[in-house]
């Protein structure tokens, strides 16, 4: 038995108890049992799910979930490390009676301020369990009083900026800037702007629905109703498809479909490369066996009237690790893990050709970096068995889910602890040793003021590599204004805000005893005279 001294955090055990420390099975959870020995039946609080670290934007309900395990049931509460959790509008603990074991803190608007570690602790006589969870919080936009401030000190050394024109003349300006805006969601217009480097939002609003008008007009002359645009979007299996209902007035008017100004042809019904499927007033143009030359914008067009336009962006992301055979008995849960090259929010998963989604049959999890996703399988019956498949952009893999009968009669039909096996093909002895090389260097970067920036690289190496940052030849590694994270060889970095001060070049130098490699780039930060722009824009509205 390993004896160790209390945290301030921890309750004060009672005269006669001790304090054991235990290994969870599951990674980050701390146990300690305040009895020698547990009578028989009783168990110490443990975690069957920890709460998942969040980066979230400010304005967003941020949401920490807990499953525990323990008998007596344990009772759950929350802290945070610098602050307290006590005020109702802030933060509101939540458990459902119909599922005791899951607990969940919410915190609905959440502010910069609530960015914290949080620690949730789970505590019966036996004992007590502690997880923690990093929340980080993305700040979003300028406040009214911060911009006024911004405009004064940048004030005396810059010209007048009229509100009503943009640096960039219309015809300066990308023809698909517009092509793209008169079809996207409001919420998209900044990120929009941002990529086409337009910086004056009340000259692109006013702009914008002049466009609009002449646009409908256009479309008036064939089309009586034009409604629910879907974006285009990548589907499992490598495909990519996007829809809107669209009333003609003359079933027999010509429609055609551009890419990037070239006309495409495609088949009606029958799935060939490109294709239509109409289904009453329902469009859904789709692309078969996506490439990296998919990529572009995508037109309709009734006769010669432009109807919708999509841009589609094939993310370049590839399987680091790819997901593996996986054996589990009946009542069992299972889980599936990849590893990504670059980061993603979110990956489709299918499990026998149909969508897994999360809920009580699957568990989707997604480390904070968004490299590492798991698929957990709970509760495996023999009809979960089969093929299991994840798609990444245009990239998949496969892998079968191998669901065994459970012949103990000690534990038939009930359920099990949380197990995973996976089976690997057997490995001849080799050498594998080698100096660090980049599978994936850093890109170039060109970040408009006081947005994210982020930058990541793929590196390999044999003793694993110890990986080094820099900017103007000084280490980063331990500068707490850049996130720097390295899992299984992606090297990533994270500035929330970018400033003037971060312009320069960046370096990652990765060494072990065989060698040394390194690779570089340069971000630049779009000039005080852009923000002012964007400044004077939040002032206006």
């Amino acid at each position: 038995m390993k004896f160790f001294k209390k945290s301030k955090d921890e309750e004060p055990t009672a005269p006669g108890q001790v304090a054991i420390k235990k290994r969870s099975r599951v990674p980050g959870v701390m146990i300690t049992q305040f009895v020698e020995e547990l009578p028989e039946g009783m168990t110490t609080p443990d975690f069957t799910r920890k709460p998942i670290a969040l980066t979230i934007q400010e304005g967003k309900c941020a949401v920490f979930k807990a499953i525990v395990s323990g008998n007596p049931t344990p009772s759950v509460h929350w802290t945070r490390s610098n602050g307290e959790v006590t005020e109702p509008e802030r933060y509101k603990m939540v458990s459902d009676p119909a599922t005791p074991n899951e607990h969940y803190i919410e915190m609905p608007e959440v502010s910069p301020e609530q960015a914290d570690t949080y620690k949730c602790f789970a505590t019966n006589e036996y004992g007590k369990a502690v997880v923690t969870a990093n929340l980080n919080v993305i700040e979003m936009g300028y406040k009214k009083s911060k911009a006024m401030k911004d405009i004064q000190l940048y004030s005396s050394c810059l010209r007048f900026v009229d509100p009503d024109k943009d640096d960039k003349k219309d015809g300066e300006i990308d023809p698909r800037f517009w092509d793209v805006l008169m079809s996207a969601d409001k919420k998209d217009y900044e990120k929009i702007c941002a990529e086409f480097g337009v910086t004056n939002f009340r000259w692109m609003l006013k702009t914008l629905n002049a466009k609009k008008v002449e646009r409908e007009e256009e479309q008036a002359k064939y089309v009586e109703n034009l409604s629910n645009l879907k974006h285009i979007e990548v589907k499992p299996g490598g495909g990519a498809e996007f829809e809107f209902d669209m009333s003609l007035k003359d079933p027999n008017v010509k429609i055609f479909l551009f890419k990037d100004g070239v006309m495409v042809p495609f088949s009606v019904e029958t799935e060939e490369k490109h294709f239509l499927k109409k289904t009453g007033r329902k469009f859904t143009f789709g692309i078969k066996d996506l490439a990296g030359d998919d990529e572009g914008l995508y037109q309709v067009m009734v006769e010669g009237v432009l109807i919708f336009s999509t841009d589609l962006k094939v993310p370049m992301v590839d399987f680091l690790v790819k997901i593996q055979e996986v054996k589990a008995t009946e009542r069992e849960d299972a889980m599936f893990e990849c590893v990504l090259s670059s980061p993603m929010s979110k990956i489709q998963w299918t499990g026998r050709n149909q969508p897994c989604e999360q809920g009580e049959k699957f568990d989707i999890e997604v480390s904070e970096d968004m490299l590492i996703h798991r698929l957990v399988v709970k509760d495996c019956a023999k009809l979960d068995g089969g093929i299991y498949s994840v798609c990444a952009g245009i990239k998949s893999c496969n892998a079968f889910l191998v669901v065994e009968a459970d012949n103990d009669p000690a534990t038939k039909g009930k359920k099990k602890v949380h197990k995973f096996s996976m089976a690997f093909s057997s490995f001849k002895s080799l050498n594998f040793e080698s100096a660090p090389s980049f599978l994936v260097p850093l890109k170039t970067h060109s970040t408009p003021e006081s947005y994210e920036c982020y930058m990541s690289c793929a590196v390999r190496g044999d003793p694993t590599p110890h990986v080094t940052w820099y900017r103007n030849n000084i280490s980063l590694n331990t500068n707490t204004n850049y996130l720097i994270t390295n899992t299984c060889g992606v090297c990533s970095m994270l500035i929330l805000r970018v400033g003037p001060k971060d312009t320069g070049e960046y370096k990652v130098i990765a060494d072990n005893a065989l060698g040394r490699a390194e690779c570089s780039t340069k971000l630049t930060v779009n000039g005080i005279k852009n923000k002012i722009k964007v400044l004077l824009y939040c002032i206006e509205i």
